[in-house]
């Protein structure tokens, strides 16, 4: 039985390293640089991230610094970067967006070496430009950016910052401020999901693919993710070094609407769904985060009586994991545990989702079906099932 573990493990390992290889190298990504989100007022939104999630105050550019048409609070977790930014008039683009889709993400940053090469060799592949490489710089040095478009009103911009050695970008100043709640610690960003159209998957598929270099590290159809009345298709692509995952769901057919048609339906179009979260302790995260009054979803009491024996042995105790509703997969390489936030706002559409890995690079496939019942009894509530 040992053998036949071992054998299973590199062969799972050596199609990581196949994966991993097949992606292309023109676009070197060395992490995610941040993550803005346009918001109807960043003040308020940078206090309940700080008082909820545990972010810091980090940064801040508005009127005081120049900045005539938008405000920014930048917050900061370990290597999480959030970006909130809120319009100071009703003409401004980002008021647009707002109104068509609520609080949300816009960008995607990604930190790399050289943004006019990253903009440059995407565009060449068949990328719409966002904008073209900028320099931005103050007394701190500068830094390069470069945008292109992606699925929805989501972009991505190549952030070059290797020259810079201010707080943020050009044009922030320290965001100074009494109010810093304790961490909940929160490490750094293990992957981020988009919703797309029925029929859309495998085009912004290809489009990591051939635009991007991604490599298709995993695929789910609707057997792999649904329930009695709603399912989802979805395929995983990760960057050559696997730092960057972007999961693409779309909706498949199902007895009644799913939870992707549901954010379509209310973000009006294409977006960034969920960002996941890695931390090193889940256990203390999520009371920390409980405390501070985030809400999760619930997880049948039911699910946990199987757990044991798809699982095997865990380090964690199984009772305390159900009390706060954590859920616990396994795969080739070892475990995870995870647990998914309710919607942060009042339309049903962004959420996150708090991870442990335990040596598993897998997505919880073994939670799908109690993930979905879960979501379909919050969609239940809101009668949009």
């Amino acid at each position: 039985m040992e053998t036949a573990n071992l054998k299973e493990a590199t062969n799972y390992n050596y199609g990581l390293e196949k994966i991993f290889k097949d992606a292309q190298d023109f676009l070197p990504i060395n992490g995610t640089d941040y993550v803005e989100l346009y918001v109807g007022n960043a003040k308020q939104a940078a206090h309940f991230y700080k008082t909820a999630f545990g972010f810091q105050s980090y940064a801040y550019a508005g009127l005081e610094t120049g900045m005539r048409d938008r405000t920014s609070y930048v917050l900061k977790q370990d290597k999480i970067t959030l970006v909130l930014t809120t319009p100071l008039t009703s003409k401004s683009p980002i008021a647009e967006h707002i109104k068509k889709h609520g609080d949300g993400i816009k960008v995607i940053a990604l930190w790399v070496d050289d943004a006019r090469k990253s903009y440059a060799e995407t565009v060449k592949r068949g990328a719409t430009p966002y904008f073209e490489p900028m320099v931005e710089q103050d007394g701190d040095g500068e830094v390069v950016i470069s945008g292109i478009q992606t699925y929805g009103e989501t972009v991505h911009i190549f952030v070059e910052r290797k020259n810079y050695k201010g707080i943020f970008l050009p044009g922030y100043e320290k965001w100074e401020s009494e109010y810093n709640p304790t961490s909940c610690g929160l490490k750094y960003i293990d992957h981020m999901v988009g919703n797309v159209e029925l029929g859309a998957m495998n085009k912004w598929a290809k489009f990591y693919a051939e635009t991007m270099g991604f490599a298709n590290l995993v695929t789910f159809d609707d057997k792999d993710i649904s329930t009695e009345y709603t399912a989802l298709m979805s395929k995983v692509m990760t960057n050559g070094n696997g730092r960057i995952k972007f999961p693409i769901n779309e909706p498949a057919m199902g007895l009644k609407k799913s939870q992707i048609e549901e954010y379509l339906d209310f973000y009006e179009g294409a977006g960034c769904q969920h960002i996941a979260v890695a931390t090193d302790d889940i256990v203390f995260t999520i009371t920390e985060m409980r405390k501070r009054g985030v809400e999760f979803l619930f997880v049948p009491g039911s699910y946990y009586d199987t757990v044991a024996d798809r699982v095997g042995d865990i380090t964690e105790d199984l009772n305390l994991l159900k009390s706060l509703g954590i859920m616990v997969d396994r795969d080739e390489e070892g475990y995870l545990l995870q647990i998914f936030t309710k919607p942060v706002e009042d339309r049903p559409t962004l959420f996150f989702e708090i991870i442990q890995r335990k040596g598993a690079k897998s997505f919880g496939k073994g939670n799908f079906k109690a993930l979905f019942e879960s979501i379909e009894a919050e969609q239940a509530r809101r009668g949009t099932l």
